[in-house]
């Protein structure tokens, strides 16, 4: 076993064995887990530097550990307090009440927009060092997908490796139905059930990541079908059918109707929109997970819109 919670800050390089329980979690996760006190930044500095290394290779952060990889750990100085940033308490609060399905091996919450799912790039923290805080017995708890800052609505947390490695598993063969609803710009077509556009990371000259539709782009597919029309906008169910970064608000933008309040991937028109409704955040939501977990059964969690969200609808559901 890599038998390394408390691993110190040696003068020497580190070698550690995966076993079978660590299988599974990314290597920054496993890392920031091990590296008490080691700040976050160096870290992430140290992985794109490829100093941290698995069997003898470089690897990203997002690498997934296997059972019997030699990982490679460099010195590293602690921080001086050696303890992690806490998290202040009014987001261990909302998130305590956003707890929305737990069993033996599985957290779900409604995560509230305005949370990251997890710390890095200038964030202290997200979602996952809040429940590690709230639950500092449970070592081992891990984030099985990510939403976007700005979205709301289910991620899944898993508390035993096992059953990290099947929710991969069956994200991988797309055998996990994840719906959100989403608030477009415009009168959605009813003829419009599918978009099928390649999608490319594009990282632009303030450091700011976006997304764009490009040829050389990955296969992404959404699909979509309109849930409520108004005058100037419609509530729109997105299926995810790929699993790309921004991919709902790109396809969205990409057919003509992008998201309301959206900062990243907009036009003037939706702009104007989301001024006159005074929404103030990204109306995404992800509402629904639906999935079988062997030896478990099936899991179905809903989770309402926001009240921010469902007081815009309200709104545009007024007569003009």
């Amino acid at each position: 076993m890599a038998s390394s919670q408390h691993l110190p800050a040696t003068p020497g390089v580190q070698l550690l064995t995966i076993d079978a329980d660590d299988a599974g979690q990314r290597l920054d996760n496993f890392l920031l887990r091990i590296l008490k006190g080691v700040p976050k930044t160096r870290i992430y500095r140290g992985l794109r530097k490829g100093e941290f290394r698995v069997n003898k290779g470089r690897v990203k952060a997002e690498y997934r550990l296997q059972a019997g990889d030699v990982l490679r750990v460099p010195p590293v100085r602690t921080a001086e307090e050696g303890a992690p940033a806490p998290v202040p308490g009014y987001w261990t609060e909302e998130v305590a009440r956003r707890i929305v399905y737990e069993d033996d091996g599985l957290l779900i919450i409604n995560k509230p927009s305005g949370l990251a799912v997890h710390g890095g790039s200038g964030l202290n923290y997200g979602l996952i060092e809040c429940l590690r805080q709230m639950r500092p017995q449970e070592r081992r708890l891990e984030l099985v997908h990510r939403l976007d800052r700005d979205t709301s609505g289910l991620v899944m947390v898993a508390r035993k490796p096992a059953v990290l490695r099947e929710l991969h598993k069956l994200l991988r063969t797309d055998k996990v139905d994840k719906r959100y609803l989403a608030l477009v710009s415009g009168k959605w077509p009813r003829r419009l059930s599918m978009v099928e556009a390649p999608l490319e990371k594009n990282v632009v000259q303030s450091g700011e990541r976006m997304v764009r539709v490009a040829k050389e782009g990955k296969r992404s597919v959404t699909e979509f079908s309109a849930q409520e029309r108004f005058t100037r906008a419609t509530l729109v169910e997105a299926k995810p059918v790929t699993g790309r970064t921004h991919q709902i608000r790109v396809h969205a933008q990409h057919a003509g109707y992008p998201l309301l309040g959206d900062p990243k991937y907009s036009d003037p028109k939706s702009e104007a929109l989301t001024a006159d409704l005074g929404l103030k955040r990204l109306f995404l939501h992800a509402r629904s997970l639906r999935f079988t977990l062997p030896g478990q059964g099936r899991v179905e969690v809903q989770a309402p819109l926001d009240p921010d969200l469902e007081s815009t609808l309200e709104v545009l559901r007024k007569p003009l």
